[in-house]
């Protein structure tokens, strides 16, 4: 490590190059990044540290993605106080729900959930599936997740 580097727990700085290409295989930019992190050579190799840095970039499409298209959340005109941070939880807590009911897209379960006030309600879980129904949840392959029963 070098003595320049002063992160208290740093053990390695890393570079990573990133070439994005078109379809013929011409390199159209490279982008530079650097990174450093607690985990020593032995712990984390140039694999393990590409994999981790691949793992970061599922997280910005998994969520982030969702957050700023799905969302419009930077076109967010909520700019004062608490506002921002408020909604940011709000669209991670709407996110979460619909992924832990099995929607792997979160546009169609907002449309679904939009359809039928009660189904917001019953993921919150502040209201029961009503007696005389159950419904399935589909992931966008038509396949069923989980049968919802009704509660007693």
């Amino acid at each position: 490590m070098p003595s320049s580097v002063r992160f208290p727990h740093a053990a390695q700085v890393l570079e990573l190059q990133r070439h994005t290409t078109d379809l013929s295989g011409d390199v159209l930019r490279t982008e530079v990044a650097y990174g450093i992190t607690s985990l020593d050579a032995a712990r984390a190799g140039p694999t393990r540290l590409a994999a981790l840095a691949r793992g970061q970039w599922q997280i910005e499409n998994r969520l982030h993605w969702v957050r700023d298209v799905t969302f419009g959340e930077d076109h967010s005109q909520i700019r004062a106080g608490h506002g921002p941070q408020a909604m940011a939880c709000l669209r991670n807590l709407a996110i979460g729900l619909l992924r832990r009911a099995g929607h792997a897209n979160i546009a169609q379960a907002l449309r679904w959930v939009g359809r039928d006030e009660t189904r917001a309600l019953v993921l919150l879980g502040l209201e029961s599936v009503p007696q005389q129904t159950t419904f399935t949840l589909h992931r966008w392959v038509s396949q069923p997740v989980r049968t919802l029963p009704p509660r007693s």
